[in-house]
């Protein structure tokens, strides 16, 4: 109740600027074939890049006087996954201590979310699951996630409604406040063909309780004011609902940003104020960074709001 609280009634909250990206690029890190980043918090080097980079994003927020959200990296680690990498929910509960222990030291607001992703390639239309099938497949990783210790659930990066249907009912059913972000085409669709406007009606319908709000994740600024734009999407719900962005610093296609050996950004101050402007837009309050973004970007954006 009191994130609930504290997203209706803020101008502005920061989450983490990229960490896959920064990892890969800044610390020659390697990550593992089925969970992904989960488990860097039972390796020396992974806690020291990880608590870098977190130390880093919280201290801007603190700085500015903005709360800040934190998700563990596990959105790849659904059941399918962890059971073929022999790994329990003891691994979110290890993730989850280590932003615990991190908020102990960094005095400020700060809240400690599950990140949760789809269970196929995010970024295509064509590997979704149904409603149903979602719901069965995420309660497992959003109960253990609530078990842990989060306070919050996040699923990040969901390209099709369906899914994101089930992933709603699944988190809402721990019993905490959960986010859903899309990933969206400039269009205003999700890769499913689904316009933003219908995919929110539909979860605002079909899920109880109801998403805190919603994001998108992975894109960059200027295609979010490209697909807000669309007229079926200049609807009051969208502009009332939709209400954060993490956001890649480059128009470039994240796939491409992911493999590349260098970092491929906007300035930081351009990248700030394009994404600050969308507020004209609807009622953005949740800021964060993807792929590309670093803390130069975070600080900017803090500073802007």
């Amino acid at each position: 109740m009191e994130l609930s609280r504290r997203v209706a009634g803020c101008r502005g909250m920061l989450m983490e600027g990229a960490l896959g990206t920064r990892l890969k690029q800044e610390y020659g890190i390697s990550f593992h074939e089925e969970v992904v980043m989960a488990p860097l918090v039972r390796t020396e080097q992974g806690r020291e890049a990880l608590g870098a980079l977190w130390s880093q994003y919280v201290e801007i927020a603190r700085r500015h006087g903005l709360p800040f959200l934190a998700t563990t990296p596990t959105r790849r680690a659904n059941w399918e996954r962890m059971e073929r990498a022999s790994f329990g929910p003891d691994l979110f509960r290890d993730n989850v201590g280590f932003l615990k222990a991190l908020r102990e030291k960094s005095p400020g607001e700060m809240y400690i979310g599950g990140l949760m992703g789809c269970r196929g390639d995010a970024y295509r239309g064509d590997q979704g699951l149904s409603a149903q099938e979602a719901q069965r497949f995420h309660s497992w990783q959003a109960a253990a996630l609530a078990g842990s210790g989060v306070e919050f659930l996040y699923a990040g990066i969901i390209p099709t409604l369906p899914e994101a249907l089930g992933m709603a009912r699944a988190m809402g059913a721990t019993g905490l406040p959960y986010l859903i972000s899309f990933m969206i085409r400039r269009d205003g669709r999700l890769l499913d063909g689904v316009p933003m406007r219908e995919a929110i009606a539909a979860i605002e319908e079909g899920a109880r309780p109801r998403p805190l709000c919603y994001l998108a994740n992975c894109v960059h600024p200027s295609l979010v004011r490209e697909a807000l734009s669309q007229p079926f999407n200049r609807d009051p719900l969208v502009v009332r609902r939709f209400m954060g962005l993490q956001a890649n610093a480059s128009p470039l296609p994240p796939e491409e940003l992911e493999t590349s050996e260098a970092p491929m950004t906007t300035a930081p101050d351009d990248l700030a104020r394009e994404m600050l402007s969308l507020r004209d837009l609807c009622d953005f309050r949740i800021w964060g960074g993807c792929c590309g973004t670093d803390d130069r970007h975070m600080e900017a954006l803090a500073r802007g709001i």
